[in-house]
């Protein structure tokens, strides 16, 4: 199968390319280590070129998957060839070298694509002095391929042929027995499918050998024809645009149906004519060649896939054919023995005498206690002496005690005709039976041969309609593997260690020191949370942070969980710790004096240490679901909130002070409203002194509880609507969320309603609700000592007074109270009233973008992608989903609660592979799993079950020694 440019393609390429000259340059981007697309746009007009290193310059209208985060490389040319013109396209004489020159005068660079060996791709500048190289090498001895090494000139090769002469001292460079096409070939920039058709046109086989069938004096000037057609071909190509053309292998598509033939067709060649040696194969034709080689290398992978499907699907049908084969056989050799059997038999009952007299002969001589070598001498000198019985005698088997005898039938002249079912008429004779006795056995072995025939004929249909019916089931399955592969994609994180989090973060760690340096220069984001264990040679664990805000400490457990099981801790069975910190602290840069090593990296200011984990992981599948079902499971994985009415908030940094706060809302058992408004009424006269030592009382706790970042309070109306308030410090907390807590005219607010009293109250309208109202204080973090006294002295104090004189106190004592604004003025100056249920909004924190992303390039906003990605991949597939492929995980186990399929893995003794493979067994058994999910399961490829394991293993699960079983 061809997989790269010749000379005569990359020139038929090169003159349709042509037309790019005058774009600019859009964008840069990086399928992999090797490919790379070049966006070309002018106003209305859009392209985009695809360079592979070695193989291939062409435009693509397909879509390939770019790497998420662009390579140095990516981001050399980015920086040098962006916005530039195109302004000449060139190939270096005939030879696989291709120039690409964008912009001009001193401001010119050149990318250079070398097609031939290896490949290359180089960046210089207008000077031709080397920038950047996608492959650093030597040639020879002289040549450097190198940053700031000069790039050599004169590299092209040209394929010069004006006489006959100049063709005779190519030819005499091969030598006798040479092929003619071979020797052309490697002194000719043609390419080996043009020398070939010019040579088939012109009378010249492959076959053709210099000095055999091909005569130098007396041929050359042929050959030379065939040279001068090829140049022109070549001189075309160079003003014309060629047309496409892919040369396909018809193979016959196997199939238990023999009424119809299916036929697969897959492309093994493309080339910018129809040569003469593919005009009977079939083909495929397109208006241009790029279309046609875009067409080839964009289907190529799934081309694989299908050839695959195409050999199991042969094997599965040969293995039906050999079963019938084998039954037919099998008929067959039972038929022959019945008939051999029974003349066996015959011969032996009409050759009773003779088969008595010699089974008398040798019982005779071994009661004698003969040796067994003296008796064979003794039948072998009654043999010459011309005995009847001795002459019959043909071996003896005394070990089996047998003898072997030539027996023909006495009443037959024709015996050779009798005999043709018997080789050579030999018939093995027990000595311990008659001559009768051993006709018997015959017979029984006839039907006992019989009695087997007809059972394997019943048995024969059922057989083979069970063979037909797995081997249909097997090409059904080979089709739907083949789908869910075509369909599979392959997620940049997978190259890592990975698992999402129980609250829908992606958490990625390195499997070796060149991984872990990758992930944090390339993938790892200010914002994001670095986590290691505390222990030396750990995978670096990298917490994607997209939103920027806190992450949850759950989350934070389950990357130190990782940690530590990437680790020498999962061999050695050692349960440690881990610690994060933000990616901002991961640096680089080492000490003056001291050197990191490939994947070290230096920790600056204070780490967080993660309380010690189990080495407990989990092995499950995500299933990724089709886009229209992607919205019922977006809730799956969310921050825990506990009871539905309790108040959550996310865990602030734990280098800061941990307090806690206290809300309730109490009020007397059967209470009225205007019991209420007369305690409001009586309240009112609390002199402003009173309020102001209530104040002083309170102030000696706000510095230990004044800031509470992204602490969420969930508030229940009596209609049952529920509130997310951000309080921010604990001063916006007391001024603004304890009021809005208090009791209002219509709404009954409750918090925790656990263990509550029932509370009567009358509104207005003269409505009676009854709410359960908690009696226990809402804890958000832990208090220190000396705090908590304090602050059930500031709620006592408070708890009589409502919205409206609050809010009036403050203005008289003029607290900065909810007017004061954040260092990040963020925080409304108002208050909202809880009857209008509009809280302060969460304020957005803005993605920040990398220096990989370019503004206004929607392609390259990772945040979004990241988030698009894992929402669509799913723990629990609901029936009604539409499945496309499962993708196997191996987290801690707490992370994998809410997942249908999971099993638990601790350090043990069971190989990863082995392991893995029990571990899908045991969930294609499960009644629950749809045939769906059944499928998607078994085309997941051994390695990717087990690659991400940490070592040897031990299973977990219910049931798992049956399943074993």
């Amino acid at each position: 199968m061809k997989t790269r440019f010749n000379s005569f393609d990359i020139l038929c390429s090169l003159t349709e390319l042509q037309k790019l000259i005058g774009l600019r340059v859009n964008n840069i981007y990086d399928i992999d280590n090797k490919t790379y697309l070049i966006k070309l746009q002018q106003s209305e007009e859009k392209c985009v070129l695809l360079l592979e290193s070695g193989n291939r310059i062409h435009t693509t209208n397909f879509e390939w998957p770019k790497n998420m985060a662009p390579s140095s490389f990516s981001m050399k040319l980015r920086k040098h060839l962006k916005n530039k013109r195109l302004e000449r396209l060139t190939q270096v004489g005939l030879d696989r070298i291709v120039i690409l020159q964008f912009g001009s005068g001193e401001a010119a660079y050149h990318v250079i694509l070398e097609l031939y060996d290896r490949g290359n791709i180089l960046l210089t500048d207008h000077e031709m002095t080397i920038l950047n190289v996608l492959r650093p090498h030597t040639e020879g001895d002289k040549v450097r391929f190198a940053v700031r090494e000069k790039y050599p000139d004169n590299r092209g090769r040209e394929s010069n042929i004006n006489n006959t002469d100049d063709l005779r001292l190519i030819l005499e460079k091969g030598q006798v027995g040479d092929p003619v096409k071979k020797v052309l070939m490697m002194n000719l920039d043609y390419g080996p499918a043009l020398i070939e058709h010019v040579l088939l046109k012109n009378g010249f086989t492959n076959s053709t050998k210099i000095g055999k069938t091909f005569d130098i004096n007396t041929d050359i000037e042929r050959l030379f024809v065939a040279m001068e057609e090829a140049k022109i071909i070549v001189e075309t190509a160079k003003a014309h645009n060629c047309k496409g053309f892919l040369i396909q292998k018809r193979e016959e598509r196997p199939s238990t149906d023999s009424s119809t033939t299916e036929y697969f067709y897959s492309n093994q060649e493309f080339h910018p004519m129809l040569y003469y040696q593919h005009t009977s194969q079939p083909y495929q034709e397109f208006d241009t060649f790029n279309l046609a080689v875009d067409e080839f290398y964009s289907t190529f992978e799934g081309q694989k896939i299908d050839l695959r499907a195409l050999q199991q699907e042969k094997e599965a049908l040969k293995k039906l054919d050999n079963i019938k084969k084998d039954h037919v056989h099998r008929l067959t050799e039972l038929e022959k023995a019945q008939e051999t059997d029974k003349q066996k038999a015959e011969l032996i009952t009409r050759n009773q005498e003779l088969v008595d007299n010699a089974i008398l002969a040798i019982q005779s001589a071994l009661a004698s206690q003969i040796s067994w070598l003296d008796i064979e001498n003794l039948v072998k000198d009654a043999t010459a002496k011309g005995d009847p019985v001795a002459k019959h005698i043909k071996q003896l088997k005394l070990d089996t005690n047998h003898i072997s005898l030539y027996l023909n039938d006495p009443y037959n002249d024709d015996s050779d005709h009798e005999n043709e079912m018997l080789p050579s008429g030999i018939i093995d004779i027990d000595l311990a039976l008659s001559a009768f006795a051993n006709a018997r056995n015959y017979y029984d072995k006839k039907r006992f041969a019989a009695k087997k025939q007809q059972k394997t004929l019943e048995s024969q249909g059922k057989a083979l309609k069970s063979a037909e019916k797995k081997a249909k089931e097997t090409l059904k399955e080979v089709k739907t593997i083949t789908n869910i592969h075509k369909a599979r994609k392959v997620y940049w994180f997978e190259k890592f260690f990975w698992f999402i989090s129980s609250e829908n973060y992606l958490v990625i760690g390195g499997r070796d020191q060149q991984q872990n340096e990758l992930i944090v220069k390339r993938y790892m984001k200010p914002k994001d949370v670095y986590v290691h264990a505390d222990i030396h040679g750990a995978s670096s664990i990298v917490i994607k942070n997209p939103s920027g805000l806190p992450v949850p400490p759950k989350t934070l457990n389950e990357a130190g969980v990782m940690a530590i099981c990437y680790s020498v801790a999962w061999e050695a069975k050692v349960i440690t710790n881990a610690y994060w910190v933000y990616g901002e602290q991961v640096s680089k840069t080492a000490p003056t004096g001291e050197y990191l090593t490939t994947g070290s990296f230096m920790i600056r200011d204070k780490k967080n240490f993660l309380p010690p984990s189990h080495l407990i992981l989990g092995l499950s599948f995500l299933f990724r679901v089709e886009d229209s079902h992607i919205e019922k499971h977006l809730g799956e994985r969310k921050i825990a909130l506990g009871n539905e009415d309790a108040i959550s908030m996310t865990e602030s940094e734990q280098s800061k002070d941990e307090v806690e706060l206290e809300i309730i809302d109490e009020s007397d058992e059967e209470k009225d409203v205007q019991d209420s408004v007369d305690e409001g009424d009586n309240n009112e006269n609390n002199t402003a002194e009173e309020q102001r030592q209530i104040d002083e009382d309170s102030s000696d706790s706000e510095s230990s509880v004044s800031k509470f970042p992204d602490t969420q309070i969930k508030i229940e109306h009596s209609e049952g609507t529920k509130i997310n308030v951000v309080a921010e410090s604990l001063q916006s907390v007391n001024e603004e969320s304890l009021t809005q807590l208090e009791k209002q005219n219509s709404v009954n607010t409750k918090l925790n309603p656990k263990k509550g009293k029932h509370v009567k109250k009358h509104t207005n309208s003269e409505e009676i609700v009854e709410k359960e109202q908690k009696e226990e204080n809402v804890k958000l973090v832990p208090v220190k000592r000396g705090q908590k006294s304090k602050l059930k002295k500031i709620k006592e104090k408070y708890k009589d007074q409502d919205d409206e004189e609050r809010r009036l106190r403050m203005e008289i004592l003029q607290s900065a109270g909810s007017g004061k604004d954040t260092k990040k003025g963020k925080k409304s100056k108002e208050t909202v009233p809880i009857k209008n249920t509009k809280l302060p909004r969460i304020p957005k924190v803005p993605v920040q973008k990398s220096e990989n992303v370019e503004e206004g390039d929607e392609e390259e906003s990772g945040a979004q992608v990241e988030i698009d990605i894992i929402n669509a991949l799913t723990g629990l597939p609901l029936v009604e989903d539409e499945l496309l492929f499962a993708v196997p995980i191996i987290a801690p186990y707490n992370a994998l609660n809410n997942y249908k399929f999971k099993v638990k893995l601790t350090p043990g003794t069971a190989r990863r592979g082995k392991a893995a493979r029990t571990a899908v067994n045991m969930f294609l058994k499960d009644r629950t799993a749809t045939q769906r999910e059944k499928d998607l399961l078994k085309a997941v490829k051994d390695e990717q079950l087990a690659r991400n394991l940490p070592g040897k293993v031990k299973l977990s699960a219910p049931r798992l020694q049956v399943h074993k079983k």
